[in-house]
């Protein structure tokens, strides 16, 4: 592994990566990878720096030590979630845990969460908005916001009804219990479950299953193109962009290669690349006024 920016242990996130893979890992163990404003301002960072690299097919997202993520670091006590007003609006400042889950959704390359431990509050809510949520058999999940006198965050209340359904995730958010790995399984929150020892190779692999032989521009569209659906209006929208990506995508180089190394029976070598810029489906997705 070699590292794709410049940390050192003592950096709340670390950027690796394994072959075409990017590894984010956040680095806080002793205080089981509580997050801070730091480390919100390092995924970001990351984030940026991965989707500026057409080497970097995918990102897995994990955690150092015995768990993933224990949700804000409290270290400020009862005043932790008293912040100031947003100096430009004046109104309330943007909530750190959206914008990494915005930037993950944002994200064109998939993204697998390999939960290595427990995750609570936005150690479980940032999560959201990956592809794909592995767990080891360590980990347990807390939506424990109204334990604390808070509400969900990250734009939790957009995403994990989509995931588990309303009815978990109202079950899940008032409650504030914590929820065991089968049952977030059972739920459809992760995906699979393996021993904690395994949890990071396992997300490996199901990376570069993603990402072998595919055209990374047409993952990045697919990727845009499902979780933009999700709040269509109707399939007609749905038509819409995906008529506009055919007919895009129809005339690239990429379509050329994929369908002249099938037919002579060879690896693709798609020449697009995600650099240089993705075209808008959803201008015309949106429904006219």
């Amino acid at each position: 592994m070699s590292p794709m920016i410049e940390t050192s242990d003592g950096s709340p996130v670390l950027l690796d990566r394994d072959g075409e893979i990017a590894i984010l890992r956040l680095h806080r163990p002793d205080r089981l990878n509580a997050f801070t404003d730091e480390m919100c301002e390092l995924l970001l960072t990351a984030m940026d720096r991965i989707d500026a690299d057409d080497s970097v097919r995918a990102v897995v997202l994990t955690g150092s030590g015995r768990g993933f993520c224990a949700g804000a670091d409290l270290a400020a006590g009862g005043d932790t979630f008293v912040l100031g007003d947003d100096p430009v609006t004046g109104g309330a400042p943007a909530d750190q845990g959206g914008l990494v889950a915005l930037r993950f959704y944002r994200s064109t390359k998939p993204i697998i969460a390999a939960i290595n431990g427990p995750a609570a509050g936005v150690g479980v809510t940032m999560t959201l908005s990956a592809d794909i949520r592995i767990a080891s058999d360590t980990a347990k999940f807390g939506f424990v916001f109204t334990r604390r006198g808070l509400v969900p965050e990250a734009c939790s209340s957009w995403f994990l009804p989509r995931i588990v359904g309303i009815s978990t995730a109202l079950e899940w958010t008032l409650g504030g219990r914590m929820v065991g790995a089968d049952e977030a399984r059972e739920r459809g929150l992760v995906r699979e479950i393996v021993p904690a020892g395994q949890v990071l190779e396992r997300a490996l692999e199901l990376a570069r299953e993603l990402v072998g032989g595919t055209a990374p521009v047409s993952v990045a569209l697919t990727r845009g193109l499902m979780w933009r659906m999700l709040g269509a209006a109707s399939p007609e929208v749905a038509h819409r962009a995906d008529s506009l990506g055919i007919h895009l995508r129809g005339v690239s180089g990429d379509v050329r290669e994929g369908v002249e190394s099938f037919l002579a029976k060879r690896d693709p070598q798609f020449p697009d690349r995600v650099s240089a810029g993705l075209p808008d489906l959803f201008g015309a997705a949106e429904p006219a006024t």
